[in-house]
């Protein structure tokens, strides 16, 4: 299995560096269709959450080149991003997916929704064709060890989230949260977790606005709030204390003008805004008001440090069970990637066996049932002294690193692509010739 991954994270770019990279839902399938088309691609996945933007690859024969995948989809120099980007093979690729599955690569230790969001990410890949048959094994395979890691440890026990953390930063500021307005700016699934949290906290009343007006009155249903329409955002954004945005919007739609005009309506009484999206939504420069405070996805690091360090010990546990699980799924895929190979060997050289009978018998003539025997015996035993060595070799290679290298340097000495190649075009041949045959069933 030749897997690549390359991505930036909340530990290697700050939100400046992240939300150059991150990709709207909207486009997510359209970029999954172009990862899987690049050359040298053969299967690809792209992650983008507020805290990271991954792309997964396996490759065509190892030729692919992820970097130029950036730089051809984003039109940039990866050069600019290179001292933020990290990149991971075969099997610390395979380490790194199920980490961050279970949620060990996580701004918030044992949060849970990286795990719906890499589900997402995968559900987008599939239904497009770019993921089918090696990443759907490693990302079904991830899956289940993130359930492990939640059932074996207490990683995810008092699971906090980014939106948790927000709330516990409002409650700080403001002292409590009774009696609070709210302005949600966004209905997507981190909204929804903010307004639970702040209606338990005390707030009074959540103000919902999204540029779907359809999905902000659902919204607002959940939690009998108000809906409103989001060209009326900056109209109605200053009756609100602490405003949540998460939207996906290339820009920001807060900017300094706008800081200036609520705090002359709420005459200067303070407004506090959480900014989880990425590309961000409020322009760094409201932080510089007097009166509006701004705390993007970054600042919410030092407000987790203190969970983080009280599940230090669980999550040494979930490292030990995603080392062993890496080790068997590494043993798995060198299983699966050797057996077609002794196959594939033992069928070439039967069928040099059979030819060099059949070419005997052209020359000796008719032969007794003994004789048949005979050559029979010979030659198949001839086959199998042959075949010892490379399959007791593949065999044992399934189980070290080398295991690739192995697999390639038998298939050349053999010359077994060609042979499969000549036997796939005689298959499609055949196929072809069928169906074009009204007399053959279909």
């Amino acid at each position: 299995m030749k897997l690549q991954l390359i991505g930036v994270n909340h530990k290697t770019a700050p939100v400046e560096v992240r939300e150059r990279l991150a990709i709207p839902d909207s486009r997510l399938p359209e970029a999954c269709r172009r990862l899987a088309e690049h050359p040298g691609i053969d299967e690809g996945m792209i992650l983008s959450t507020c805290n990271r933007v991954e792309v997964l690859a396996h490759m065509k024969n190892g030729a692919g080149d992820l970097r130029s995948f950036l730089r051809d989809y984003f039109r940039v120099d990866p050069d600019e991003f290179e001292p933020h980007l990290y990149e991971y093979h075969e099997q610390e690729a395979v380490r790194h997916v199920f980490r961050v599955a279970a949620s060990l690569d996580s701004m918030v230790v044992g949060e849970p929704q990286i795990l719906g969001q890499v589900k997402e990410a995968y559900a987008t890949a599939r239904a497009v064709g770019a993921v089918r048959t090696q990443l759907d094994q490693l990302l079904t395979r991830a899956f289940s060890v993130a359930k492990r890691v939640r059932n074996e440890t207490a990683v995810g026990s008092s699971a906090v989230s980014v939106a948790s953390v927000a709330v516990e930063l409002a409650k700080k500021i403001f002292g409590n949260l009774n009696g609070k307005h709210v302005y949600l700016v966004g209905a997507g699934k981190m909204s929804e977790l903010a307004a639970r949290h702040l209606l338990a906290q005390g707030c009074t009343s959540i103000f919902v606005s999204n540029r779907s007006y359809d999905r902000a009155v659902l919204f607002a249903e959940k939690f009998n709030g108000q809906a409103i329409h989001f060209d009326e955002l900056y109209e109605t954004c200053d009756r609100a204390d602490i405003v949540i945005t998460s939207t996906g919007s290339p820009r920001a739609i807060f900017r300094r003008e706008h800081g200036e005009m609520f705090l002359s309506r709420r005459k200067n009484r303070p407004m506090f805004f959480i900014d989880v999206a990425v590309p961000r939504d409020v322009d760094p420069e409201m932080n510089k008001l007097d009166g509006i405070f701004v705390y993007d996805i970054d600042d919410l690091q030092q407000a987790v440090a203190s969970h983080v360090a009280g599940r230090r010990k669980e999550a040494e546990l979930a490292e030990g069970i995603i080392n062993s699980e890496v080790e068997r799924f590494h043993a798995r895929v060198q299983t699966r990637d050797v057996v077609p190979t002794i196959v594939s060997l033992q069928d070439h050289l039967e069928t040099i066996r059979q030819a060099e009978i059949d070419r005997a018998r052209g020359r000796l003539g008719p032969l007794t049932p003994d004789q048949e025997l005979a050559i029979e015996a010979l030659t198949r035993g001839i086959v199998k002294k042959i075949m010892h060595t490379p399959i007791s070799t593949l065999k044992t290679a399934a189980r070290d690193r080398e295991a690739i290298t192995v697999i390639d340097l038998v298939r050349r000495l053999f010359n077994l692509r060609e042979k499969e190649n000549e036997q796939e075009k005689d298959k499609k041949a055949a196929a072809s010739k069928s169906g074009g045959d009204p007399g053959v069933p279909g």
